[in-house]
């Protein structure tokens, strides 16, 4: 069981320090300055959730390791993110898009988990839903903005969603590790979510005036580590290259 919950934590704080390390790359570079922050702001809290997950995964692990290690020492193929965290930005609307879809995966995973039956995922659960409350009422209102808003707002943000659509089932596969994670109580299986995150998805994109790719078609990998996109290499040169190369350094 150990090993099983040590590979859900790293699920579970991979896809927080992928996605939060992907959104800090738009620090000074958004369009206005309050989304500059609010955009910083999530990244940091992404972050802190990771701080969280991958410092439990560290301790279940038994090595002696701690977050910094799973974080900056482990290559690619070590990684259980989804594939959706690791895309590109592309544009302020892709960016948008994407923070959602994954908003409304976390907030509704993060609500069973409360429930845990493990007492310190149960912990993390309720301070990072917290955050992915919030995180997603505003990825989702800015979401409904843009897409019923101007002609070429509505545009971008429909060309982000048939981007990014393909990879939203990935979150909801199940396998070996979330059978025997649900067995014991500590987890939910993850296909079991996909109807209340549906339901939360085609509302905001019915009041955003988007329309929902129908083709059933997900890209499958990032979690189990079996393929991940090259857009992960590239993060991890940029997100390790300093404690790879001056390993054991402090500030």
């Amino acid at each position: 069981m150990s090993e099983a919950l040590f590979e859900f934590l790293c699920r579970m704080g991979d896809n927080t320090l992928i996605l939060g390390h992907r959104v800090s790359e738009w620090c000074g570079h958004a369009p206005v300055l309050e989304e500059d922050i609010a955009l910083a702001n999530t990244a940091l809290d992404l972050l802190g959730q990771t701080q969280m997950w991958l410092g439990y995964a560290a301790e279940v692990q038994g090595e002696g390791k701690t977050a910094d290690d799973l974080a900056f020492l482990r290559d690619a193929w070590d990684f259980r993110n989804v594939l959706l965290c690791e895309l590109p930005n592309g544009d302020f609307g892709r960016t948008l898009m994407r923070q959602f879809l994954f908003d409304a995966f976390n907030v509704t995973v993060l609500g069973y988990l409360q429930n845990s039956k493990d007492r310190r995922v149960a912990e993390i659960a309720e301070k990072a839903a917290k955050e992915a409350a919030y995180h997603v009422e505003r990825s989702a209102d800015t979401v409904v903005g843009l897409g019923d808003g101007t002609e070429e707002s509505h545009a971008r943000m429909q060309a982000a969603l048939d981007y990014l659509w393909p990879y939203v089932g990935e979150m909801f596969d199940s396998d070996a590790v979330d059978l025997a994670l649900c067995e014991s109580g500590i987890a939910p299986d993850p296909k079991s979510l996909r109807a209340e995150y549906d339901a939360l998805v085609q509302r905001v994109m019915a009041e955003a005036t988007l329309t929902i790719p129908e083709d059933p078609f997900h890209h499958t990998g990032g979690r189990t580590g079996r393929m991940h996109t090259e857009h992960l290499g590239h993060i991890l040169c940029t997100m390790q290259w300093l404690q790879r190369a001056y390993p054991g350094a402090t500030w």
